[in-house]
């Protein structure tokens, strides 16, 4: 993985020296809220409901054990024992007392981590598939272009007061795990007839009140100039983007508002003045930064598929987790696991300092040192032998960490809502514990099949509730919480925003809410169909129809039984 470079150093630690100043004439009123405010976003500092909130970079989802150990720490001495891991494969500490924040940055450079521009109207972290690297479906491993990206947006002077916050996302596989249609910018490794590589890029997608797919301006773009039509995007987007209303100011209201072709034409008007300038990358260059990202000393191994069979057989619960929490590795006799983030009765993508610590331990004993954050709220161990997996669910299932549940109902993607958030509506931990509990048993999840739940607690979308095959919102209505369902949201290849079924539900009514859809799910479904194909199928119509037909009994909780 990337290791910071003397460069590196230095700014981190010039910013975290100049940070402490900040937070000293803070405390010392001698700069107001509003002085402060711009300061401690790009440093990541929020303040919320109940205290301030630290928001740290996780570069491109990837992590060393030393960092997730630091990590621990920080929980432990700085906050109340826990971190939350975010979409955006960042974690989050709530409970952060402001005079301690240059000490936590302090901290975080000494394992080369910060949180610069995880906040503010910049370039924010970027993103890409966790499973980068050993994804059999993966074109090249695109992190070296993930890593030379943050490097050229970090405090870039030109960028450092956007319109708007904007997002950056890489795929180099197949399957795009990387949500790139919802990003600002979705940049996807391609080669042309001739075999070169270089990028389709996406521009003008994003969620909030204005949930829109990205539109393709270029199909192919060569891997030298990445930096370069970057930067023409985002001049564009800096001299026509909207700065007389927040909410009107993200690209992707500007490339809706011109349409994409004549953004696309004004994006390569003004690459025309940056290709083959200063930015163009050179093969040395990448090639420099890609050796950090060079293989580990995998062994030549034999694929153990007797083994895990005879394993499989013998422990029903290990069959669940091999059939929902291991992925395939291109190396024979790896595999890739799942560390669900996702146990009934925590809130999705919380982790304690115990656990943090303990997958530290697991990194270093079966993976190499490295773990992953994915933009679904779970970590990943990206290089286990097959031989260790049996131990490895065993260790992991002791602390909580091997629910059986990656891509199937409970696996929640969630926002931590109105029990934290000052922006949010309403509460949505509590909504996500209830359906969790409704819908418990793990058999009966593997039957009902993959369905991707997302929620957020407001119309800022972080729970990415618009692109969940079923999307739940916290909506305010004279002063009292309700949510509001839609249908057939989906990212990957098929990125689609869902549909709005009807009007929203009490807290209480949820979870039979969810009931009905499944009811109508099993109903309407072929053999092997999932929830989303489903509804693709039929429509929305069906399900909204079951809804409504008859009120909603809140006391009612028949649980699997009512689906058999």
């Amino acid at each position: 993985m990337y290791r910071y470079d003397q460069y590196d150093h230095q700014i981190v630690k010039e910013r975290v020296a100049q940070f402490r100043d900040q937070v000293r004439r803070r405390i010392a009123d001698e700069l107001t809220e509003e002085e402060f405010l711009p300061l401690r976003l790009q440093n990541g500092l929020y303040m919320q409901r109940h205290a301030y909130m630290l928001r740290i970079a996780v570069p491109y989802g990837l992590l060393a054990s030393k960092q997730m150990r630091m990590f621990a720490h920080i929980a432990r001495a700085y906050d109340r024992g826990y971190g939350h891991f975010t979409t955006r494969q960042n974690i989050q500490f709530n409970w952060i007392e402001l005079e301690k924040t240059p000490d936590i940055l302090e901290h975080l450079a000494s394992v080369e981590m910060h949180a610069i521009q995880t906040s503010g109207n910049d370039v924010r972290n970027t993103t890409a598939d966790e499973f980068c690297g050993v994804a059999p479906d993966e074109l090249v491993d695109p992190r070296p272009y993930a890593e030379l990206v943050r490097q050229w947006s970090t405090f870039h002077p030109e960028f450092a007061y956007l319109p708007r916050k904007f997002k950056i996302a890489f795929n180099a596989a197949a399957e795009d795990r990387a949500a790139t249609a919802m990003h600002d910018i979705g940049i996807t490794v391609v080669k042309n007839e001739q075999g070169e590589l270089g990028f389709r890029v996406m521009v003008g997608g994003g969620l909030g009140r204005t949930p829109i797919l990205g539109s393709v301006i270029r199909e192919f773009l060569p891997w030298q100039h990445l930096l370069t039509y970057i930067e023409a995007v985002l001049r564009v987007y800096n001299q026509y983007g909207r700065r007389d209303n927040k909410y009107k100011a993200r690209i992707k209201i500007l490339v809706k508002a011109i349409g994409p072709e004549e953004f696309a034409s004004k994006v390569e008007a003004e690459w025309a003045d940056l290709a083959d300038g200063p930015g163009t990358l050179t093969a040395d260059e990448v090639a420099r930064i890609s050796t950090y990202f060079a293989p580990p000393s995998y062994a030549v191994l034999a694929n153990e598929d007797a083994l895990l069979q005879q394993q499989r057989s013998e422990h029903k619960g290990f069959d669940n987790w091999m059939k929902r929490n291991v992925k395939p590795h291109k190396v024979p006799g790896y595999a890739a696991v799942v560390l669900s983030l996702k146990k009934p009765g925590v809130p999705p993508g919380d982790a304690t300092a115990e656990q943090m610590d303990f997958v530290a331990d697991l990194a270093d004993r079966y993976s190499f040192g490295e773990l992953r954050v994915t933009h679904e709220q779970n970590l990943v161990l990206a290089d286990v032998r097959q031989a260790d997996l049996f131990t490895v669910w065993q260790e992991a299932k002791s602390h909580q960490l091997a629910t059986p549940n990656i891509g199937l109902l409970t696996d929640i993607i969630c926002c931590p809502g109105g029990d934290f958030c000052s922006l949010a509506n309403a509460k949505s931990l509590p909504i996500a514990a209830a359906i969790t509990e409704r819908f418990e048993n793990i058999d009966f999840q593997h039957d009902i099949g993959e369905i991707e739940l997302n929620m957020s607690g407001c119309i800022n979308a972080c729970g990415h509730h618009h692109i969940g095959n079923i999307g739940i919102l916290g909506v305010d209505k004279d002063g009292s919480e309700w949510y509001q369902i839609s249908l057939g949201g989906a990212q990957g290849n098929e990125s689609a925003i869902g549909k709005i079924i009807g009007p929203s539900f009490s807290a209480q009514q949820v979870p039979e809410v969810i009931g009905r859809l499944l009811q109508t799910y099993v109903t309407n479904r072929v053999d092997g169909e999932r929830f989303i194909d489903t509804v693709r199928r039929v429509g929305v119509e069906p399900f909204k129809t079951h809804v409504y037909a008859t009120p909603i009994n809140i006391q009612q909780n028949a649980g699997e039984d009512a689906y058999a």
